[in-house]
């Protein structure tokens, strides 16, 4: 496997960046005349770290560490998502951003791939403090953001709320309201309905498509979810109504399980009032690491990367995993699942449904004209699985997964439009 040999990060195969990289080699041989040009897609265009000096409530000056991350930009502005974690790295970062451009080029979307992130536990800082570090942040990257350069969007630890003060800042610093810098923004400063849980929808919509290929019935189907955030929760309500029983759920507070599936009608405001699905009195508490053990048709990692690692793979029970996360799955384990006959629908066509939404929501802003809930949605499923028909002709035309047909369709497009505009000077 070859990796970059950028200065500043040491990939291991198994590291975010690692595995983007790893999956980038894969896809050489699909390329075909534009195979000449894939270092374009092993070297981000531009990397960005910034100092993010705040004054804490107690008088304190505390430094967090920033990044931004402009992957490519050759189909359009970056567009990404902005997280608050105290694990976030500039590797992290540049993996996600590259996941952004296969993403955005594999639903056909006219954007590039960015991401960005601030290393900081946000749970330990008041709103006041929170609202200083997203301010000075904006301000830090504002050289490189705009509604034609470079889009943020919520991510991990981060929301509307967020994305106000994103927004405001940069408006703030170019002296006239610009809504189409950020999406994910509240509804009355240029939101998107449909926006919150269009990224779980995505999976349900793309999960809905490979169950009828496998020709599982949803009716009666065990699914699996870890993270029960907005993404995890989103997919399991879909499913939910779909007939689905929802019988394991992990997140950061702890992991529970009924294999009659749980009421999500008790269980969505528990975790709306608790925080997280530990305490539910619908369901058993497990080990978390016995979430990897249950018996599932379907089973959705919702949270972070690296998730499904060799040994995971090895023993996981389920038909279909629909990957909700980014890069939950390391690439030998990919492999494994592929020999054990278990469906992947990859991160970059599964999740893509939150920055579909978020680029109607951006032409939303553009033309000041906003469309309904039911025109979101329509137009949102429309796209998904067009794209993910797409994926599937290139996976049986090559007889290659779906992840690797996901990416050749992707780094074509990504690769056509390099050759195509060539390089300047």
């Amino acid at each position: 496997m070859s990796f970059s040999n950028l200065s500043y990060v040491q990939p291991t195969s198994e590291s975010p960046w690692g595995t983007y990289l790893g999956q980038i080699d894969r896809v050489v041989p699909y390329l075909g005349r534009l195979a000449r040009w894939t270092d374009t897609l092993r070297r981000p265009k531009r990397s960005l770290i910034v100092d993010v000096p705040i004054e804490m409530d107690d008088g304190r000056i505390a430094h967090y560490e920033g990044f931004r991350v402009q992957h490519s930009l050759t189909r359009g502005p970056g567009k990404g998502g902005v997280r608050y974690h105290p694990d976030v790295t500039l590797e992290e970062v540049m993996a996600l951003a590259a996941w952004m451009s296969i993403k955005n080029a594999a639903v056909n979307l006219p954007f590039g791939g960015a991401k960005g992130g601030i290393r900081v536990d946000p749970k330990a800082l008041s709103l006041k403090e929170l609202e200083k570090l997203t301010r000075r942040y904006t301000s830090e990257i504002g050289i490189i953001i705009g509604p034609q350069q470079d889009i943020p969007a919520p991510d991990v630890n981060t929301n509307a709320q967020i994305m106000a003060w994103m927004m405001d800042t940069y408006s703030m610093n170019v002296g006239a309201t610009a809504t189409g810098v950020v999406t994910g923004k509240p509804l009355h400063l240029g939101g998107s309905l449909g926006r919150v849980k269009a990224t779980g929808r995505g999976v349900f919509v793309t999960g809905r498509e490979a169950a009828r290929r496998l020709g599982l019935d949803l009716q009666g189907a065990r699914v699996a979810v870890q993270g029960f955030g907005n993404v995890g929760s989103s997919a399991a309500e879909l499913f939910h109504q779909a007939g689905s029983k929802i019988v394991a759920a992990q997140d950061h507070t702890g992991t529970i399980f009924n294999a009659h599936g749980f009421d999500l009608a008790e269980l969505m405001p528990h975790v709306r009032s608790t925080g997280g699905v530990a305490g539910f009195k619908g369901a058993d508490k497990i080990a978390n690491d016995d979430f990897w053990n249950v018996e599932t048709d379907i089973l959705i990692p919702a949270a972070l990367e690296g998730q499904i690692d060799v040994a995971r793979a090895r023993k996981l029970k389920t038909k279909l995993v629909l990957e909700g996360a980014n890069g939950p799955t390391h690439t030998a384990a990919d492999d494994i699942l592929a020999e054990r006959g278990i469906l992947v629908v990859p991160d970059v066509i599964c999740n893509a449904g939150g920055v579909t939404v978020s680029y109607f929501e951006w032409v939303q802003d553009f033309s000041s004209f906003f469309w309904t809930e039911d025109e979101i949605n329509v137009r949102l499923d429309k796209i998904m699985v067009g794209a993910l028909k797409n994926i599937w002709d290139a996976a049986d035309r090559h007889k290659i997964t779906l992840r690797t047909a996901t990416f050749a369709v992707a780094c074509e497009r990504i690769l056509a439009a390099r050759e195509e505009r060539g390089l300047y000077p």
